[in-house]
This record gives C-alpha cells, sequence and structure tokens, in this order.
C-alpha cells in the first residue's frame, strides 16, 4: 500500500517525532538504570554501550542508504524504526539484557540517514536547507516536554509505566509507517530488475572513506562534520548524567534543562537557520555554527555551577544550525537517485564519531578520576547539592575535562570549514557526482565534456 496522500516533509517529521519521543521518555529512568546496573565506572560503561552502538552504525548506514536507493525508503524506515525502539520494553525486564540490544540496535540506528533521502526525494534543491531544518527541530522537539512527562510519571506512577507508555509510542510509529507513509522514491528511479546485486564496494562503511579524498570539497566537508560531531557525539551519550550525577540536577531539572534546549533548537533550525541561510550563505551558516559550539563546549568544560549549565546550553540551541546547513550542502552534490548512499555516507560519519566520541569521553572522564560515588541526590531543582560538591574539591581548575577537549576539536573543524568554497563553485564542481551509473543513468544527470576526474560516487550503480 502507498500510504496516505502524497510524499511529504510531514510524513518523515511524524516519523522522527515519534520514535524519539519515546526514548525522551526514558531519559531519567535510563539514567537511574544505568548508575543502578554499573555502580562503578558508569561514565566508561556508558561510553563502551553507545560506543559499540555508533560503530556498528557506522558499518551499516552505507548498506542502508544504497539499499534505499534500490528497493525505497519506506521499507527501510520501518527496519530502522522497529530495531531503533526494540530495546525499550526490556529496560524493566532485563537492565544488562537491555543495554546489550542497545548496543546490537546500532545496526539499524540510522534512521535519519533514510529520513534524509525520504526529504531530499520530494523536495527541490532550494527547499532542501528548509526541509533539513524542519526534520532536524522536529528532532528537537520530541525532546522538549518527552524527558519531563517521563520524570512526572516515573515519580508519581513509577518507571514500569513509563517504559509502557514508551513501547506503546514505539508501536505506533511502526504502525503509522505501514499505514500512513507513500514511498517517496519513483519507479523509475529504481533498477528494472528486483535482484539486481549490489557489490560489495557499496557495502563497504569504508569505501566512501577511501575516496573522499578524491574530491577536495567533498574531503574538507566530511573532515569539518567528523571532527564537530565527535565531541557533540560524547557530549550527548554523557552530558545528562553528568548533570545528574556530577551537577547535582534533579531529575526534574534535567528534564527542564532538555526542554529548553529544545525550545531554544526549534527557533534556531527552523526560523534562524533559513534567515541565515537567505542572508549569509551556506558556508558562512556553517562557520556560525561551529563557533557557537566552540563557545558552549568552553563553557561546559569550565562551569563549574549550576547557572553555568544553563547558559551554556543556551548557546548550544544555537549551534544546532551545523548539521542542517552541512546536510543541505552535501546534497546539492548528489544526483536524484544518490541522495541515500550520499547521506548514508554522512551518517556513517556520524556513526562512527558516535562510536568514537561517547568512548573516548568515558575514558577522559576515567583518566580524570570523575567517578560516580555514592553521593545523595539533591530535590531542590537549582542542584548543585553534595554531588556538585565533592565534584568541585576533586577538579577545581578544570570541571568538565572532556568538554575542553570537545571545543579544541570544533576549534580544528572551524579551520578546515574555512576552505569550503563557496556554494557557487559547488554547483560547478557536482558534476563529478552526475557521472550516469550504468544502465540505470539518468537523462537529467549528463557528465559535463572533457570531465576526466572520477567522481566519488561512480561504484554505486546497482
Amino acid at each position: 500500500p502507498q500510504g496516505i496522500g502524497s510524499p511529504s516533509v510531514y510524513h518523515a517529521v511524524i516519523v522522527i517525532f515519534l520514535e524519539f519521543f519515546a526514548w525522551g521518555l526514558l531519559t531519567a529512568p535510563t539514567l537511574v538504570v544505568l548508575h543502578e546496573t554499573f555502580p562503578k565506572h558508569t561514565f566508561l560503561m556508558n561510553g563502551l554501550i553507545q560506543g559499540v552502538k555508533g560503530l556498528l552504525s557506522f558499518l551499516s548506514a552505507p548498506l542502508i542508504g544504497a539499499l534505499s536507493d534500490v528497493w525505497g525508503r519506506k521499507s527501510f524506515l520501518l527496519l530502522t524504526v522497529f530495531f531503533t525502539c526494540a530495546p525499550i520494553p526490556l529496560m524493566k525486564i532485563s537492565p544488562w539484557w537491555y543495554f546489550a540490544v542497545i548496543s546490537v540496535s546500532g545496526v539499524f540506528a540510522v534512521t535519519f540517514s533514510v529520513v534524509f533521502a525520504y526529504v531530499a526525494d520530494i523536495t527541490q534543491e532550494h527547499e532542501r536547507s528548509m526541509a533539513y531544518g524542519l526534520v532536524s527541530a522536529t528532532f528537537a522537539a520530541s525532546l522538549v516536554t518527552s524527558p519531563a512527562i517521563g520524570a512526572y510519571l516515573g515519580r508519581a506512577y513509577g518507571d514500569s509505566l513509563v517504559v509502557v507508555l514508551a513501547t506503546a509510542i514505539a508501536l505506533l510509529d511502526i504502525c503509522f509507517i505501514l499505514v500512513a507513509v507513500p514511498e517517496s522514491l519513483p519507479e523509475k528511479m529504481r533498477p528494472a530488475s528486483w535482484g539486481a546485486p549490489i557489490s560489495w564496494e557499496q557495502a563497504d562503511p569504508f569505501a566512501s572513506l577511501k575516496k573522499v579524498g578524491q574530491d577536495s570539497i567533498v574531503l574538507l566537508i566530511c573532515i569539518t562534520v567528523f571532527l564537530s560531531y565527535l565531541p557533540e557525539a560524547g557530549q550527548y551519550s554523557s552530558f545528562f548524567l553528568y548533570l545528574r550525577q556530577i551537577m547535582g540536577f534533579s531529575s526534574e531539572s534535567v528534564a527542564a534543562f532538555i526542554a529548553v534546549l529544545g525550545i531554544l533548537s526549534i527557533i534556531a533550525q527552523t526560523i534562524v537557520l533559513s534567515l541565515l541561510m537567505r542572508s549569509i550563505g551556506n558556508k558562512n551558516t556553517i562557520l556560525l555554527g561551529l563557533g557557537f559550539q566552540i563557545l558552549q563546549l568552553a563553557w561546559y568544560g569550565f562551569g563549574s555551577e549550576p547557572w553555568m549549565m544553563w547558559a551554556a546550553g543556551a548557546v548550544a540551541a544555537m549551534s544546532s544550525i551545523t548539521f542542517p546547513a552541512v546536510s543541505a550542502l552535501v546534497s546539492r552534490t548528489a544526483d536524484a537517485d544518490q541522495q541515500g548512499v550520499v547521506q548514508g555516507m554522512i551518517t556513517g560519519i556520524r556513526g562512527l564519531c558516535n562510536g568514537l566520541g561517547p568512548a573516548l569521553y568515558g575514558f577522559i572522564f576515567y583518566i580524570f578520576h570523575v567517578e560516580l560515588n555514592e553521593l545523595p541526590m539533591p530535590e531542590s531543582p537549582s542542584g548543585g547539592g553534595v554531588a556538585a560538591q565533592y565534584h568541585l574539591q576533586q577538579n577545581s581548575i578544570i570541571p568538565g575535562p572532556p568538554f575542553l577537549f570537545g571545543a579544541c576539536s570544533v576549534l580544528l573543524a572551524l579551520l578546515v570549514a574555512l576552505f569550503i568554497p563557496e556554494h557557487t563553485n559547488l554547483n560547478v564542481r557536482s558534476s563529478n557526482w552526475k557521472k550516469h551509473c550504468g544502465s540505470h543513468g539518468h537523462p537529467h544527470s549528463p557528465q559535463a565534456p572533457g570531465e576526466a576526474k572520477e567522481p566519488l560516487l561512480q561504484d554505486t550503480n546497482v
């Protein structure tokens, strides 16, 4: 069945919203279960769990992206959402199995890759940056209220109800994809034979990275993504645990923090991003986002009081414009039938960061002896209780060492991004990507005459 209506960005937005709303409900319960399951070296174990998940995502992203270019987006939306949400009911059944399945679910945890390809199928180039911003803003919107709702329900009725509700929302998302989401990839874009083989070259997650150096612009973009997303991935995996156990935030404070960041991120990724893209251009928008990220991470690193975390969080919302701007820039260099592979490549780099970042942050926390002891947690919304006082006695100069490391990494990304040409040059060089793909080439994507350079994704014929 084709679904309800014609394919639209709103179908993709609802899929993303429901998936991450379900996971947002589990924010507070997950922090508690994580600390109870791994009372010693909690940050290190958290980093390893998220690291394995991220590395598996990196290994699988190119294959799923390439398959979605052949068999359509809908089936792979269903597959990725199902397996990403599979660990949810295990939280109360068996915490050990819960964390084990979270690690393994990384194989299919590439929903954003398929969603961005879905959006690219149905939007014009000039609309794409706004559409990507809307999808990213929806991710932030799903986290505005869900952690607070989860924390409230957990305190009033117990965490079991929260897990049941999250499972129900995940099932609703799966049913929505089955019933309502139409296929976005036109039949004419697909190969004539459904049995067409896909080469190992396409399934190799390192294949696209090996060929990145053949196009200098793509190389600069990929290095920028890697250096900027590495600290972001590590921060995302451990920051709420850091607020809860080290800075002394209560569960309600953590939920409120996520809500405020979500609201600000929605504004940044819709209104602000659109204005910036029109006024200062794609490249300068990326540079501005990286600048905000450096300021945010440095503030987190040196911040020793709860109010500093709140102030830095406001800056973090502005740094969220970077990835939608990068996605829009990359999508301009890909042919219509290769959007899944291109977004899969970027998602693969982010997946590699999702593996390295959390493990790196956990290791740095471990090196600097930032450990969780059995300390009473404050109940006041402002935080700043015993845990924070103990933490400040241990690290008075740099309270958050990994965040300072992250600021240095993003500074390098900013220096690399300075050499990315303006988008007008990208449009000229995009012909490198538009070499026809075997018998499935498209008449609207001719190769420029005299083009001798091998294109980045030339082997994606299927």
